[in-house]
């Protein structure tokens, strides 16, 4: 397996010469990618607009203050997690400006669900998720 992956990145990278690597490809990592989350329907709606959105590891989701605020995110704590990653990405003060943004960052998460609320509207429904993937 180790001569596989050294060949794979001989291949890739560089052929060896005498005093280090001549480049022949330069690898780029994929770019994170940021996705936005409405609060509040264009049609007015108490919901987050999409309410699941997948992302990959890395990205970045913004929610847009949108209609009939205040809004907020609070994320349920995610099982199997410290209680401090549902903090760490909730923005528990009220937005209460059209079109303020706030983000949180996906980078270094465990894949898997996260779970989230508006505190003002959750009795009526405005509850979404993202799904991370790897």
């Amino acid at each position: 397996m180790k001569m596989l992956l050294e060949s794979l990145e001989e291949s890739l990278v560089g052929r060896p010469r005498c005093g280090g690597w001549t480049p022949i490809l330069a690898l780029q990592s994929a770019s994170a990618a940021t996705v936005t989350v409405k609060m509040g329907a264009d049609s007015g709606q108490l919901k987050f607009d999409p309410a699941v959105v997948t992302i990959q590891q890395g990205d970045t989701v913004e929610w847009l203050n949108n209609k009939v605020f205040p809004h907020n995110i609070v994320f349920d704590k995610v099982p199997g997690e410290d209680a401090a990653l549902a903090a760490k990405l909730s923005h528990k003060k009220l937005l209460t400006r059209p079109n303020e943004v706030v983000s949180s960052s996906f980078e270094e998460l465990p894949v898997g669900e996260y779970s989230y609320y508006c505190t003002p509207h959750r009795g009526a429904g405005m509850v979404g998720k993202i799904i991370v993937e790897g």
